[in-house]
């Protein structure tokens, strides 16, 4: 995102002083990250945000939460939605926000405690009823969702998925903080990023067969090579779809969603021939001749382990 701006839309009782915007001018110092306080009637904010970004242009809108409703509302930029509360109204009372609320962070106005009445209630009731009102072709291909498969608050991904295809779950909860950030909504930044700035990155593709131990967990430093070799690669997996055993493919299915989780959404690939596919580099265990990139022969005296991939990338520089 390097010289590209972000608006970051923070939830309910909170501020843009939050501490996910900051995780995020940490993460992406060559962007500009910009994050208001929100005023707490949801009119307001929405007059608000759509000032903002039409005055301020923004590449990406990330919102969560209540920002995540008030993103998906914001028609015609790229966006991701977490844990969007698109049940605003009902999320307020089922967890007893009425009555009076602190803000969680800071507020430029000074104001840290504010009195959340029916009335007000009722007016997220009203403007929740606005979501999903110009969903397009257009629009679905530049909205993701993220959801976190254990958020005690808002439960919406179905709702979303209804209207737009890049529903996404992920290891979390309601709340981000730093691995979240780093590990699941940064791998959905850089497919945005790659898409604006018309950037092709070289293919890597890991086999099935190079992931879990005897015991069905992941290899010792796989996460590890997974991550680093996202930084500068698109990273698909690759796994066989056995004739006679229809089991498989789920299985393979759930083992990459449970261990990798989101970064790997819509990055799985299943072939019996992955030497016919076309990538840069393929990572197997099964080295063939008639691959139409570079194949890595993993568990081989070059590749033992995923240390030695590592190192050999890092050597590649990206290449």
């Amino acid at each position: 995102m390097e010289g590209k701006k972000i608006m970051y839309v923070h939830g309910f009782m909170s501020a843009g002083s939050t501490h996910t915007a900051q995780i995020l001018r940490d993460i992406l110092p060559e962007a500009t990250v910009i994050a208001p306080d929100l005023p707490i009637h949801p009119a307001e904010a929405m007059d608000l945000l759509h000032s903002l970004a039409d005055s301020e242009h923004p590449d990406l809108i990330i919102g969560t939460s209540m920002g995540g409703m008030y993103t998906e509302m914001l028609y015609g930029y790229d966006r991701i939605c977490v844990n969007p509360a698109f049940e605003m109204g009902t999320t307020i009372l089922k967890n007893n926000m009425l009555g009076k609320q602190t803000y969680q962070n800071p507020r430029q106005d000074g104001v840290q405690d504010v009195i959340v009445t029916k009335a007000l209630q009722k007016e997220y009731e009203e403007i929740t009823t606005h979501c999903f009102s110009h969903v397009d072709a257009a629009e679905q291909s530049r909205v993701y969702g993220l959801f976190g498969d254990a958020d005690p608050v808002v439960h919406t991904f179905d709702m979303f998925r209804e209207h737009y295809p890049q529903a996404i779950r992920f290891h979390g909860e309601h709340r981000l903080n730093d691995k979240i950030v780093f590990h699941y909504l940064m791998p959905v930044i850089r497919w945005i990023d790659d898409r604006q700035s018309d950037r092709t990155r070289p293919v890597v593709f890991i086999h099935s067969d190079c992931l879990a131990d005897d015991y069905g967990k992941p290899l010792s430093s796989l996460h590890k090579a997974y991550e680093f070799l996202l930084e500068n690669y698109a990273v698909y997996f690759v796994a066989p779809a056995p004739t006679n055993d229809h089991a498989f493919v789920p299985h393979v299915q759930e083992w990459i969603e449970e261990y990798i989780s989101a970064p790997a959404w819509n990055h799985i690939v299943f072939t019996n021939n992955p030497q016919f596919l076309y990538a840069d580099y393929l990572i197997s265990r099964h080295h063939s001749a008639e691959g139409l990139g570079t194949g890595i022969e993993f568990g081989s005296d070059e590749f033992k382990t995923w240390e030695e991939i590592i190192t050999f990338f890092d050597r590649l520089g990206g290449q």
